[in-house]
């Protein structure tokens, strides 16, 4: 894990490339500082962490046959539910998201990513995957009740070092709209450790006296 500049508001990045240097990483960290920008653009500090998944393969492995993470693997998921946004990109096999990919995100506890804003984005040999995007990650985060931004990005060989052409937004277009849609995602919930702290608040803590409640006819 990485991480870079400090700040009030957390981005976790989630890789699933398996290869170093890798397309999935580059675009997932473009992503992500295109997000951290448009929040330091709004006012927010920003923070992004990332998770390359090649570096947890085994533990997931043991993890899924025994139902339990630890170590690294464990702050890894930590990492990702207790994030304020976050960014998950894949490389594209047999036409869906890699079972790296899969594999993290089935060792999430139910709800740990309910209403968590997200971006999506995919890295493919060919533009011919790029709905991999709509008819797999989207419905995945989606089933996880997930805040999925409109804009998921998709990124084939020829996408790389490409610019607006004919109307059509590049590469670098469609990271920063992307990128601003989660931020505006982010900036619109409370910090999660505000979040944290409220559901952590003891609601006993600080109690009516009785003789209060007696003086208000215990309403």
């Amino acid at each position: 894990m990485t991480a870079r500049s400090a700040g009030g508001r957390t981005i976790a990045v989630v890789s699933a490339g398996l290869g170093q240097p890798s397309s999935t990483r580059l675009l997932a960290d473009r992503l992500a500082a295109a997000a951290a920008d448009a929040l330091r653009d709004r006012g927010a500090g920003a923070e992004v962490v990332t998770v390359d998944l090649r570096d947890h393969a085994h533990q997931m492995v043991d993890a899924t046959l025994t139902g339990f993470t630890a170590g690294a693997l464990r702050d890894a998921v930590e990492t990702v539910t207790g994030a304020d946004g976050l960014v998950a990109v894949t490389p594209v096999f047999n036409a869906s998201y890699s079972g790296l990919f899969k594999t993290f995100f089935d060792l999430l506890e139910r709800g740990s990513l309910e209403g968590l804003p997200v971006l999506i984005g995919a890295t493919g040999g060919t533009a011919r995957h790029s709905l991999v995007l709509e008819h797999a990650v989207r419905p995945l985060f989606a089933y996880m009740r997930a805040v999925v931004a409109p804009t998921a990005v998709y990124a084939a060989s020829e996408d790389w070092g490409s610019g607006r052409s004919g109307g059509v937004d590049g590469l670098p277009e469609r990271v920063a709209r992307a990128g601003d849609e989660l931020a505006s995602l982010v900036a619109a919930r409370p910090p999660a450790a505000a979040r944290r702290d409220a559901q952590d608040a003891d609601p006993y803590e600080d109690p009516v006296p009785f003789e209060q409640l007696l003086a208000s006819g215990g309403q």
